[in-house]
Order: C-alpha cells, then structure tokens, then sequence
C-alpha cells in the first residue's frame, strides 16, 4: 500500500483504472502519511479529511460503475495555500489574511473537483507569494527533501514538500518569478509554468496579476501534461511517440551563469552533454534583451506588488516579516509614468526574444543558479538574505518577463534543475519536447 505514496499521479491513475486501487483506501493512506508526518504543521496549513473522504468514495463509487471522469478521478493531490476553496481558510501565506475563508473554489480548484480529483488540503507557502526561498517565519517554513537544514524554495514551498515526502500525488502552486520552478528544482520534481493568461486565476489570490500564473508541482512530465488538462478542464495531449530527433536547443548563456555555484552548473552540463550525446543540436545564444528585461524587474514586479497590497500592508505593517515588508514597499518608489514605460520597454524586448528564439525547440538554462540555503542564516544574515533571493528568482524570472511557458526537470544532481524555456502559449510543445528530455536524462 505504501508505494503508492512515491507513485506518480498518472500511475495511480492507472491503478484505479484497473482496479488495483481503491481511490478511498489511497486517499486514507496519503491523510495516514500526513498526519503521522514529524513536518505535517510545516507542510500543511489546513488537511482537509472530511472533503478528500467524500470525493474519495464519490471517486470509488464512478470506478466501480466504470464512469471515471478522467485518468486522475480519484487521485488525491495539495492546493497551495493561495487558490480559494469554499469553507476552508485560505491564507496565502500571511497573518494579514488570518481568518479569511472564501465562499467560493477557485475556477482551477472547481475543474480539478469536476474530474474527480480528491483534494487533501492546503500547503504553507512564501507571505502573499513574494519570495523564492519558501523561508516563512510569520506561519512555517516547510522541510527541503535533501537538506533539513535549507530552506525547501518558494512561493510554492509547501505544494513541493507535500509531494517530495510522499504526503500528495502533486501540488498545486503559482508562479509569478519562478514560484513553481524554484521549489521543483530543490525538490527534485518536475515544475510548470503556464503561459500567463493560459490558466484561469479567477478565485487566486493574486500578487503581481500581469505575471501571476497557475502551474502544477509533480513527479512526471507526463504527470505535468495531466495536471494542465485537469486545470483547464480538458483533454491531455498525446505525449506518445516524442523523441529528440530533429530537436534544436539554445542554451542561453547571457545573465543565466553569472555566480553560478558548483553544484548546479555540473547538473546543467551533464544534462545537456546527455541531450548531445543522444543526437540533439545544441547551440549557444547570447541574448542581450534579457539583461535589459532583468533591469526592469522593480517597476514591474514590485510596484504592481505593492500597488496590489500596499492598504492591506501599511493598515497593518507589524504582521509581516521584515524583509518581505521590505521587498514590497521598494514598489512605491516607482511613479506611473516609468511603470507603463517599462512595460512599453518589455513589449518591445519580447518581440526581440521570440524573434531570436523562433528556430529552437526549448532554451536551456539552469533553473537556480544557486542551492537552497541554510535557513537559520537567512533569518540572522541580512546581505545572505537579499543576495540568495535575488539569486534564487534570476533565472526563473527570465520565463516570466519574457512571457513564455516554462518547465523544470531534475538533473542527476540533487537539488539541481534543468529550465526549459518555450514559446508563449505552446505548452503542448513544450510539454512533448521536455517529455523526450525527461526520457533521455532516465535512459
């Protein structure tokens, strides 16, 4: 019975599929493996027993009649703390919103639920989602699955740790600056970031609207192609029959290997001397847009940031911990004049990116550039602080100002990921072209 908590979500789906699971008895054996979890409060915010038992039997009651929804009817997966759900608190992170309990789900959550999966309950996460390290000293800071010491990479902190230890089939997170690809890296899981617009936000607490996406933490790219369906409430793609002959890639060398750190640049290389080996095309661009995208990151992220929040924060600044405080109120040093010309600025410079990029299959650059640092140092070492987060959300915030879908794959280096950057709007292709890269960094 205990292997199905290190199964992927498309095996388990499988299994209720022929008859080998019982979606209610797995469902009791995720809710046994949490609450018996030394890091459960860490993990979880709220474990919702009596909604994951009752869409487990609804789930087991349709596979016995042979009327499953879809693959996953029945599996049973974590919402991070940011996607509303009726009657169960929601939080996203913050003692700001303590005691907030929506009416509604959110529309991601409600099309989840209408396929049948089994929701487990809600994962802890960065305050309001403004941080890549997943360090949250205002509720907790979840475990990191290869060094309790480090912190486990955020926002989407706790939709990681739920299924790195075996407490979800996959997590459901956001991503704004690298949200989902952060904590999948450190974890050793696979990580999606959907185009913005993609998926719907409706009913998720937002932080930076323009860049706010909704992308699932998982085991399997395979798993990563449900997961997208089940959100957008419709069929996966046919991953079958995708290999790298014929594929090109780009490795990006501008901004993405600058203080890079010994661990996740070997991870990235053996990876790419694996895809050459194996027969792709492997090229190296320079691409000078980025660096000029990179600067206008204080005017995009954090001023909408801080416009989206700053009444909330300011009417109760003493709830929040310092340097994400902090981070948020650097949004009100910009004016309206240079927000709007930073976004006319980054029109301008994605147009020159997909240009530029238009002749590969996916451009690849490591997803950290850096490994999870230590936690009690975060919180005594102030420079150590500015500088690992700032580190941490660099690369992944390439994906997000270029405005392009995005995955993270594990390397066979722990903690080590492998970025693939698509094309806007072509998770399809994305998802076949990281399907064949996943199968050959296993071969």
């Amino acid at each position: 019975m205990f292997d199905w908590l290190g199964m992927s979500a498309a095996q388990l789906g499988r299994g209720i599929q022929d008859g080998a699971i019982d979606p209610v008895a797995l469902t009791k054996a995720f809710l046994g493996a949490i609450d018996s979890h030394d890091a459960r409060d860490r993990i979880y915010s709220v474990v919702t027993h009596d909604r994951a038992l009752a869409e487990a039997e609804a789930a087991a009651e349709r596979a016995r009649a042979g009327h499953r929804l879809s693959l996953l009817d029945g599996v049973p997966i974590s919402w991070k703390d940011l996607f509303d759900t009726a009657g169960i608190v929601t939080e996203a992170g913050s003692k700001l919103l303590e005691g907030r309990v929506p009416t509604h789900d959110a529309e991601v959550v409600r099309n989840a639920t209408a396929l049948g999966l089994v929701c487990l309950g809600k994962t802890h996460m960065s305050e309001l989602a403004f941080s890549g390290l997943g360090l949250n000293p205002m509720t907790e800071t979840p475990p990191c699955i290869n060094d309790p010491k480090a912190v486990p990479g955020g926002s989407s902190s706790g939709a990681a740790a739920s299924v790195a230890f075996g407490l979800a089939a996959a997590g459901m997170g956001s991503d704004t600056g690298g949200s989902v690809r952060i904590p999948s890296a450190w974890n050793d899981l696979v990580g999606l970031k959907t185009t913005s617009g993609r998926v719907s936000a409706k009913g998720v607490v937002a932080l930076c609207e323009k860049f706010d996406t909704v992308g699932p933490l998982c085991r399997t790219v395979e798993d990563a192609a449900l997961f997208l369906a089940v959100l957008e409430g419709d069929r996966p793609i046919d991953l079958r029959g995708a290999g790298l002959q014929g594929k090109r890639f780009a490795v990006l060398e501008t901004a993405a290997f600058d203080d890079i750190r010994e661990a996740p640049l070997a991870g990235f290389n053996s990876a790419v001397d694996r895809l050459r080996h194996l027969g792709a095309e492997v090229d190296t661009i320079a691409a000078p847009e980025v660096e000029e995208a990179l600067a206008l990151s204080g005017p995009l992220f954090t001023a909408e940031a801080y416009g989206t929040w700053r009444d909330v924060i300011e009417a109760h600044p003493e709830k929040m911990f310092d340097q994400i405080l902090e981070r948020f109120r650097i949004g009100a040093s910009f004016d309206g004049p240079s927000y709007v010309s930073a976004w006319h600025a980054l029109n301008r410079l994605r147009e020159i990116w997909d240009a530029r990029v238009a002749g590969y299959d996916a451009v690849l650059l490591p997803t950290s550039p850096i490994l999870p640092p230590d936690a009690e140092r975060l919180m005594t070492d102030q420079d150590y602080y500015v500088v690992e987060n700032l580190l941490a959300l660099r690369n992944t915030r390439i994906g997000n100002l270029m405005g392009v879908c995005a995955m993270s794959l594990p390397t066979d280096v722990p903690s080590c990921g492998l970025m693939m950057l698509g094309a806007p709007m072509q998770e399809e292709r994305l998802l076949r072209t990281a399907f064949a890269v996943e199968t050959a960094l296993k071969a």
